[in-house]
């Protein structure tokens, strides 16, 4: 079998954004995905984002301007009758962590700051909470510019008389753009305002300016699996008294620009929200993942996907789009181009005419302007098609035909005059329990470092292998299956890139691939190069692309799955979480080595290299021992030091000499060969010149292209141990802590760290004294040590040179610290049960000497 240069290659999608306005950037579209043959890696840049991007809710002018005047009903109007809506069914997720928090994923700024706390705190000294995380200065704006004139820092009573979170409820038009690009935010907000539950989770309603107000506020975003708390102040950015980003249709509404004021601070500054996506916004608002399809090129079972999402609990919106002359202009039907409907009840329904029955997908659909601009096509309000509808199924249904925004329409009707459907299918945590059906929830964080687990996609097959992996088993088909398969939608989100963007960093070039694993239990953890080699996908993310997050919907038989998380190029460092949606219950877990010794027992390994010690050179290295220690037999680390310095400096001459013995000749030569075209060439220097343009030219022998120098490595070079190496490797062997080693003690580790400097020079390759990820891998397995993916990062990052290698003596720390506590692990753990137990004075003990 040959290697799969005929399997298929990863495709790359980038997007630039070219100008300081907004820019709202969606996820790929979604389609189901088999291997194709013969796909070579294409590698695509885009500048106008038109021929890449769908705007979920049209041009920008849905949010940056709301029409003020409505067809026969007021802002309050509409405000109460939207407020009233119970349609959605989410619950608050029971913990929340605290901005800065331990575990939170963010870093502390300063004390981790609780709102009730300091809330009670200004409102019983009669002070207004100033926020030192995120003050009221230029930095909190910008962290590439300086602002273009003075920008005033005012509280909501400074600017604007009776200041109110809420005026009458809150809307969509509570939300108005202000000079910041970030519309992709608002939309999000906008459609955060449909559902009353899940609005609350986000802004919590425990907080007003006529009840113990103390110029305090906070607000909540799903990051990364957690739902984070953030507190603010009031202080707004203002210009001759008016704000100057988001903002309400009411001069004295403000939980809209608080609310932005808190996302700006999670991620550091204004600036850093602009240019971004609407899904990216609704998964911060709901912990969600999001879908979107372009309804011209649907997949054929869309009204199912559709059903099933409203079946658990997803949010849905669609959209026309936009004409570019006409603020949503309105069609001969009765929508509104450029405008977000929300969909808000799926159904078969019943139908029984003359000449048939049977059962018609429609969908409700939901103009959040609610008045009577709707669709006045079939099953509009009052249509002659519900004549056919039992009286049952019409009260089943909740039928009413009041000019409230609400409208039924078919879904043939559906894919032909709306142009794209965004899907937000929520987790677990945010339905409520008596919802019915959900989606089942698996996911895991990681990361990709540098020469250690970032190995690129499947074009760098040398390195892919190296990446994260985790597999997935499906054992239940989908409810009401044709096909007998699973529906899958699996999410990878890079996280904290937006917060990177003031240190030059921008969103990594990521996707996925799956591979099918016909007997789990017999396949390498992880799985190896040859592996993928020979092996093809069975589905992958459609395309590499720089968003935030890649997302799609497969459909699986039942089985067990690995999927391979990476970035397009290797060594792309970045911390990311991998999201597995299923319909029904999904086992996921890292497909990985456990870590603890290899196949061989240290002891075991430990006493065949001592046995297979020089006799001679080992009477040398004890006398030197003895004549070191003294009358106490004994040496400290000091005197390790000077011992190690005198063998190593033997050891390694003579390694470097058989080395250079063994490879002196060029690849493919003898030395003979190689002695030969030494002299062909100083005949070739004497002679050449001479005798070049005569006869006697062609009588000169020619001298082998293989160049003489490539066969000569280059000599390895020890510079002996740092102190604290020392230090540690006499931890490491000294059994009853006393700072000194014995003579069998010495013996012993001086086998260990033959066999690791061994080791070192076997996978060191390039001879550069230093060994990069990929290479420590292998030099550790070897060593005897199994060790996983998050283990082997976290020795890169403490040991490592920061340029994703780990230089010789680094390597014996790490090997050292290593085998410490295996060892000290293994002694606690006798039974095998992967359990220890110790006292805290026994872990400090085993912690600090080592």
């Amino acid at each position: 079998m040959s290697g799969c240069s005929d399997f298929a290659y990863a495709n790359r999608v980038t997007i630039t954004t070219t100008s300081t306005k907004y820019h709202q950037v969606s996820s790929p579209k979604i389609t189901k995905h088999t291997v194709a043959p013969s796909q070579s890696c294409q590698k695509k840049s885009y500048t106008d984002l038109s021929k890449v991007v769908t705007l979920v809710h049209g041009s920008s002018n849905i949010t940056k301007r709301i029409v003020s005047k409505l067809k026969g009903r007021t802002i309050d109007n509409i405000k109460k009758h939207y407020n009233s809506k119970t349609d959605d069914k989410l619950k608050i997720e029971n913990k929340i962590y605290k901005f800065g928090e331990r575990n939170s994923g963010f870093n502390a700024r300063g004390d981790v700051q609780d709102f009730y706390e300091l809330r009670d705190y200004h409102y019983e000294n009669g002070s207004l909470f100033e926020d030192p995380q995120f003050p009221a200065s230029d930095s909190s704006l910008f962290y590439s510019q300086r602002p273009d004139r003075r920008i005033q820092w005012l509280r909501p009573h400074e600017i604007s008389d009776d200041p109110k979170l809420f005026v009458e409820g809150f809307s969509r038009f509570d939300i108005q753009q202000g000079e910041l690009g970030d519309c992709w935010l608002l939309a999000a907000a906008a459609n955060l305002t449909m559902f009353r539950r899940l609005f609350f989770q986000v802004v919590p309603d425990d907080q007003a300016f006529d009840e113990k107000y103390a110029g305090i506020f906070h607000f909540r975003f799903w990051q990364y699996g957690r739902w984070i708390d953030v507190v603010i102040d009031d202080r707004l950015p203002t210009y001759h008294g008016k704000l100057v980003y988001l903002h309400s249709a009411e001069e004295n509404e403000y939980w809209s620009a608080l609310l932005e004021k808190a996302y700006a601070k999670l991620h550091g500054s204004y600036e850093a929200l602009k240019g971004g996506s609407t899904c990216e916004a609704m998964e911060d608002f709901t912990g969600g993942v999001t879908e979107m399809y372009d309804l011209e090129n649907s997949p054929p079972d869309l009204f199912q996907i559709i059903k099933k999402a409203f079946e658990r609990s997803s949010m849905m919106g669609c959209s026309i789009e936009p004409d570019p002359n006409v603020l949503e202009a309105e069609t001969g039907e009765g929508l509104v181009k450029g405008h977000a409907y929300s969909i808000t009840k799926v159904r078969y329904v019943e139908i029984r005419t003359p000449n048939t029955s049977g059962k018609i997908p429609l969908l409700r659909l939901r103009n959040p302007w609610g008045n009577d601009t709707e669709w006045n096509g079939a099953w509009s309000d009052q249509s002659p098609e519900w004549r056919f509808i039992p009286d049952h199924e019409k009260e089943d249904l909740g039928l009413n035909f009041d000019d409230d925004g609400e409208f039924w329409m078919s879904y043939k009707d559906f894919q032909k005059y709306f142009d794209r459907i965004e899907i937000c299918n929520l987790s677990p945590d945010s339905v409520s329990d008596d919802s019915g059906k959900r989606w089942e929830l698996s996911y895991y964080e990681g990361e990709w470092v540098k020469g250690v687990t970032a190995g690129g996609c499947r074009n760098f097959l040398d390195t892919f292998w190296s990446n994260p992996q985790y597999r997935i088993t499906l054992t239940q088909v989908d409810e009401d299956s044709n096909d007998n398969k699973c529906t899958v939608i699996i999410a990878l989100m890079q996280k904290n890139r937006r917060q990177q963007r003031k240190m030059g960093l921008d969103v990594l070039t990521i996707g996925f691939a799956i591979y099918y694993l016909p007997d789990p239990n017999s396949v390498p953890k992880p799985l190896d190069r040859n592996f993928f080699k020979y092996n093809a996908s069975v589905g992958r993310s459609p395309s590499f692309i720089n968003l935030r997050e890649v997302t799609c919907r497969f459909r699986l038989p039942p089985g067990t799955y690995c999927i391979v998380p990476s970035t397009f190029d290797p060594n792309e460092e970045g911390e990311f979480l991998i999201r597995v949606f299923s319909e029904n219950q999904n086992h996921m877990e890292v497909h990985d080595l456990e870590v603890g010794y290899g196949k061989k027992e240290a002891k075991a390994l430990q006493a065949v290299r001592r046995a297979s010690a020089d006799p001679g050179e080992t009477i040398k290295l004890q006398d030197t021992f003895l004549r070191l220690a003294g009358n106490a037999e004994e040496i400290d680390w000091k005197k390790f030091k000077e011992l190690l310095a005198i063998a190593l400096s033997n050891d390694c001459s003579e390694i470097s000499r058989n080395r250079v013995e063994d490879v002196s000749a060029a690849p493919g030569q003898t030395e003979t060969q190689g002695e030969s075209n030494l002299l062909t060439l100083l005949l070739n220097l004497v002679c050449g010149a001479i005798c070049k343009d005569t006869p006697l030219a062609d009588f000169i022998p020619k001298v082998d292209e293989t160049p003489l120098l490539s066969s000569q490595p280059k000599e390895y070079m020890f510079k002996g141990f740092s102190n604290d190496v020392c230090r540690s490797l006499v931890a490491l062997a000294d059994k009853n802590c006393s700072g000194k080693l014995g003579y069998e003690e010495f013996a012993d580790l001086w086998a260990d760290i033959s066999h690791w400097i061994t080791i070192f020079k076997k996978f060191d390759v390039d001879n550069s004294n230093n060994l990069s990820g990929f290479e420590l891998r292998e030099a550790l397995t070897s060593a005897g040590y199994s060790l996983n993916n998050h283990t082997l990062n976290i020795l890169m990052h403490r040991y490592g040179n920061g340029q994703g290698a780990m230089e010789f003596d680094e390597f014996i720390m790490c090997i050292v610290r290593l085998k410490h506590m295996i060892d000290a692990f293994k002694e606690r753990d006798p039974d095998g049960t992967d359990e220890a137990t110790f006292p805290i004075s026994e872990f400090i003990d085993t912690t600090l000497y080592s």
